[in-house]
């Protein structure tokens, strides 16, 4: 018998790894099995010192669970198991069973006895955790760098910074460690690590994946994601996490997608006057954005519709500038207050604002984003998806570490909007600037769109079409 090897981590100019439909392949024909594929991956997390991961589980345990499997599929097969072997890498501010839950705070660590439901859910359609990856800390930022456990870089080097909060998860993923990982979004913690190292990034329309489990970042606006090398990839985990969660009060009870465009119309693309776009002073990134953009607007045969984005910027500007900065304070302030010196300081000033703002101020605030949601309406009527840049510009990890508030807030330009005005969105790659750095793309559109902004993703990447 020939097994299967993974293919080797290409040294930071993409994603590397096999995908799930050439894993599943590899399984049925017997060219490799779940035991020999925890050797495999343990293997590259050690040949990799890329601070990606937090914990990752023992090989005596791993190869427990991949007998597990095995003997239930010489039973029974793998057909009932849509993600059979599949290695998922989790973010540690998501449970997982016996595996500590940090928040890239090790004097905050606990081991939860339960798994939160997402893990679950990819446990019982035949995936196995490896590990716990890492983040900014309590998953305060969209840099990388807000962490004791190590700064990941980019996989495509130059010190860039890998983006955050989900840092360890796209790292893991884009040097082919894993070929999906759950990550989370509250201001676009799943999608500017994404973009940064070249994967997509699908942050759901809120509630579609139950956040039980989940420590919460800012509770109303958070969102567990899904980060792969593929949209199909991302789109088989979505199909088995995306459900509603009784026991979950933040679930969206009917959770059905928005059916895809008709094959027989072009799809509507809203798109920003170029003149009103922000890549901050990066002329390079702005000539690949408009160069991308024209591209997908051409391959798709899409009609345009310019979109006004203040309406947007607006309640991006609330989630950082605004009350719910408090909600953060109402869930870890009393941790941070007892153990001032367990918590980052730039962690620790952004959180324990909260306080300042009066329950006055929130309610205005809330009066605020439920008129941007209606302004925002009116752009679905005329548009299926609004083409955006994922970041503005990147930044090295000095750059980051020089200036850490402004240059995180310019990293969540595009993003952080996205789940107060509750609506859904896709990162994806589309190759590199002239001097060689990640290029993104994002799709955004209203609530339930998932599987239209993953249609046009995958149409895009040169992906058979979505199911």
């Amino acid at each position: 018998m020939t097994e299967t090897v993974l293919p080797p981590a290409d040294g930071g100019t993409g994603p590397a790894g096999l995908s799930l439909a050439e894993l599943r392949a590899a399984y049925a024909t017997g060219r490799v099995t779940p035991s020999a594929l925890v050797g495999q991956v343990l293997r590259r997390i050690a040949e990799r010192d890329d601070h990606a991961w937090i914990s990752v589980r023992g090989e005596a345990e791993l190869l427990a669970v991949a007998r597990r499997l095995e003997d239930v599929a010489a039973a029974a097969g793998i057909d009932h198991l849509p993600l059979y072997g599949v290695p998922v890498a989790v973010k540690d501010s998501i449970d997982v069973a016996g595996l500590p839950t940090t928040l890239a705070c090790p004097d905050f660590a606990y081991v939860p006895d339960t798994s939160a439901t997402a893990v679950r859910r990819l446990e019982a359609a035949g995936a196995f955790v490896v590990g716990k990856t890492n983040l900014d800390q309590f998953a305060t930022g969209l840099n990388g760098t807000r962490t004791p456990y190590g700064v990941p870089r980019s996989v495509y080097g130059g010190d860039l910074i890998s983006g955050g909060s989900s840092s360890g998860s796209a790292v893991a993923v884009a040097c082919g460690c894993v070929p999906v990982a759950l990550a989370t979004d509250t201001a676009g913690s799943g999608r500017v690590p994404a973009a940064m190292n070249g994967i997509v990034g699908l942050k759901p329309t809120p509630g579609m994946i139950s956040t039980a489990g989940l420590v919460p970042a800012c509770r109303s606006a958070d969102c567990v994601t899904v980060m792969a090398t593929r949209v199909d990839d991302a789109m088989a985990v979505y199909d088995v996490v995306a459900a509603p969660d009784p026991g979950n009060p933040w679930s969206r009870p009917e959770p059905r997608d928005l059916a895809e465009p008709a094959r027989d119309r072009p799809p509507r693309l809203g798109l920003p006057p170029a003149d009103s776009l922000e890549f901050f002073g990066d002329d390079v990134m702005r000539a690949a954005h408009l160069a991308a953009r024209e591209r997908a607007v051409a391959d798709l045969g899409a009609e345009t519709t310019d979109v006004d984005l203040a309406p947007f910027h607006e309640a991006g500007d609330l989630l950082y500038g605004g009350p719910w900065v408090a909600e953060r304070d109402a869930d870890l302030g009393d941790f941070i207050r007892a153990h001032p010196d367990s918590v980052l300081p730039v962690i620790r000033d952004i959180i324990v604002g909260g306080p300042a703002y009066s329950a006055a101020d929130t309610f205005r605030a809330q009066h605020r984003v439920t008129r941007l949601r209606h302004e925002v309406r009116t752009v679905w009527e005329r548009a299926d998806a609004i083409l955006l840049p994922t970041v503005g510009t990147t930044f090295t990890v000095a750059e980051m570490l020089a200036d850490p508030i402004d240059r995180n807030t310019m990293l969540g330009h595009y993003t952080r909007f996205g789940n107060l005005l509750d609506l859904a969105a896709i990162a994806f790659p589309a190759g590199t600037t002239a001097d060689g750095r990640p290029l993104g793309l994002m799709l955004v559109g209203p609530a339930r769109s998932d599987r239209v902004l993953a249609g046009l993703a995958a149409r895009l990447l040169g992906e058979p079409a979505t199911a």
